[in-house]
């Protein structure tokens, strides 16, 4: 959540920042500003609500131009959406302007003492406190750097902080804690960003920052320290996509074409893992087969769709590997004081590699002497920094705040994983693993094939959209699945949607069945599970006589739902593990058209960001 950009060259900062806060609009903001260095000044802007509001300020009222400058994109956490607590921040002087992501503790002390030494600070902000701290610092240091070291010394919580100064100029300083920030660097010009989608038109070469370190911009240079100003090693890399991938490409929406690019992902996330031997190629692996085969227990953790993806996991890993596996909301994870060891492997799953709750999650699993092995999109974000192994999913970027292709290669990245526990642990021989691979390498067809039939899907959504409720049944794997149909559909059309194992229907739910309301089922393979097939349809005749519409998502050739469907959409004919890449895409359009159909925001629905990096 909460977007930053800052630059410093020979451009219009004002313009490069502006266009950087465009392209993080997806992590979900409520208000936006900027400021610019200029003729030895400070100039800056903010307005509540959307980016319009502030271009549309920005219009009435010019900064004047200048090139070093910073913004931000907020999401209200200490105070309202308002112009007051819009970012950047000033101090009472007007020659420091910070912006800030995340969440500092102890920000009601500091604030007593800033008041008790004659500061006036305007806003109900946590972010206020840190440019009059920097102003303090700085009428003693007289350099921003230092300043921005000795201030996060003083700073509890989880913090991305940028910050620029008029009497210095030529530099823009940044500092990071639990809170992404990533340096792009140019010619004659560098930047800092939340995101390297922000800055990606302008450059691929990035820096990540690591713990607790500070970096210094000016256009010649960066330069990277810890807290205590001891140089600090870090590591350069290529971003391997363009700014054309952050595009719509055509599409109403991103959401839309990230479904799409769904087959693409799914092959990606596979490209190259797999050996002749079937064993798998982990992007960074720091820990030994030794380790992995003398595990007593896996626990995955993680949140909201990552979780649904961690819930599938269970049933492949317990299955290849036969090793027990838990599923854990990270959010709950170490507050319930889990039982963890030396021989326990974490599986932490994230999209961004920023999540908050994950990232606390798998810190308290290292304290306790686990291995942490992370499945991630984003390179070099902290939650694979962190980890002892990590497996990219190869996705690229998603922009949609509602997780769909990411979702499906975090399935592809964890069947890899539950293969390779197998192989390791001697559960799967090397001829076993490489013919579920195979397996694996036509869904990304089978997906294409089910995208190309969903036009009767977006149909059924348009006649759903006056409804106020849907329900969402599975078995087995098909009940994570249903799970996260419910969840596509709360993100997205603002409606009360939930997700039952149909085999509780009769302990409750089924009390919530009446006259046409759709129920969604999700059929398990005849073939694969067939007892759980025959229970699923006398659900589907239960819940049909009692007068619900029946939405039945069941395989091609399973002819025994027939007379029990109200609506029957087709899926290829997969194993049963590997059903929900293909069960899970008619969920996805169902959510995204019926959202459409309600005039809803489908890309940054309301009160919702992509990384979530506060707990």
């Amino acid at each position: 959540m909460c977007g930053i950009v800052g630059y410093v060259g020979g451009q219009s900062a004002l313009d490069v920042v502006v266009a950087g806060l465009k392209r993080l609009e997806y992590r979900g903001y409520d208000s936006a500003g900027v400021a610019v260095l200029s003729d030895g000044g400070l100039a800056a802007a903010k307005r509540a609500g959307k980016l319009v509001n502030l271009d549309k300020e920005l219009a009435e009222r010019p900064l004047p131009g200048g090139s070093v400058g910073i913004g931000h994109t907020r999401w209200a956490t200490h105070g309202g959406p308002t112009d007051a607590n819009a970012h950047p921040h000033l101090d009472n002087a007007g020659r420091v302007a910070v912006v800030h992501n995340g969440i500092i503790e102890n920000f009601a002390a500091l604030r007593g003492e800033l008041a008790e030494r004659g500061h006036a600070l305007a806003s109900e902000t946590d972010t206020e406190v840190v440019a009059h701290l920097l102003a303090e610092e700085f009428s003693s240091t007289g350099d921003l750097a230092e300043s921005m070291r000795l201030v996060c010394r003083r700073l509890d919580g989880a913090f991305t902080l940028v910050a620029v100064h008029a009497d210095q100029p030529g530099v823009v300083v940044g500092a990071r804690r639990n809170s992404p920030l990533v340096v792009g660097v140019g010619e004659g010009e560098n930047f800092l960003a939340s995101d390297v989608s922000a800055f990606i038109a302008h450059t691929r070469s990035a820096i990540e920052l690591g713990q607790d370190q500070v970096v210094e911009l000016t256009r010649d240079g960066v330069t990277v320290t810890d807290f205590d100003g001891v140089p600090a090693d870090v590591r350069a890399y290529h971003v391997d996509w363009d700014a054309s991938a952050a595009e719509k490409g055509g599409y109403d929406h991103f959401m839309l074409k990230e479904i799409a690019e769904q087959p693409k992902a799914v092959a990606d996330t596979l490209l190259g893992r797999i050996d002749a031997s079937g064993r798998l190629t982990l992007d960074e692996v720091r820990i030994p087969d030794t380790v992995l085969r003398e595990a007593d227990k896996v626990v995955v953790v993680a949140c909201g769709t990552a979780f649904h993806a961690g819930l599938i996991a269970k049933y492949a890993i317990e299955h290849w590997a036969r090793v027990p596996c838990e599923v854990e909301l990270a959010s709950e994870f170490r507050y319930r004081d889990p039982i963890l060891g030396p021989r326990t492997l974490v599986i932490a799953i994230s999209q961004s590699g920023e999540t908050m709750d994950t990232l606390m999650a798998l810190r308290h699993a290292r304290e306790q002497g686990a291995k942490v092995l992370a499945v991630c999109n984003t390179n070099g974000s902290t939650i694979p920094r962190e980890s002892d192994a990590v497996l990219y999913t190869h996705a690229g970027p998603e922009v949609a705040v509602a997780s769909t292709k990411a979702f499906l290669t975090q399935l592809v990245a964890c069947y890899l994983l539950a293969l390779h526990l197998g192989r390791v642990r001697g559960t799967q021989w090397g001829d076993e693993v490489l013919a579920v691979v195979r397996e694996l390498a036509r869904i990304g067809e089978e997906v294409e094939r089910v995208l190309e039939t969903m036009e009767p899907v977006r149909e059924l959504a348009r006649s759903l959209a006056h409804k106020n409720t849907v329900l969402f049944l599975g078995r087995h794997v098909g009940h994570p699945v249903a799970l996260e149909g419910a969840l596509k559909l709360k993100e997205l059309a603002y409606m009360h949607a939930e997700g039952f194992a149909a085999g509780e229907l009769k302990h409750g739910p089924i009390a919530l069945i009446e006259e046409d309301l759709p129920v969604v089922v999700v059929v398990p393979s005849p073939e694969g599970r067939s007892v759980l097939h025959d229970k699923i349809v006398s659900n589907i005749q239960e819940i049909r006589a009692r007068g619900a519409r029946t939405i039945v998502i069941a395989e091609e050739g399973d002819e025994t739902v027939v007379p029990y469907a109200d609506h029957l959409v087709r899926i290829p004919a997969t194993p049963t593990l590997l059903q929900p890449l293909v069960s899970t895409v008619p969920l996805q359009v169902f959510a995204c058209e019926l959202a459409t159909a309600r005039g809803n925001e489908v890309d940054q629905p309301r009160n919702l960001a992509k990384s979530v990096t506060v707990e």
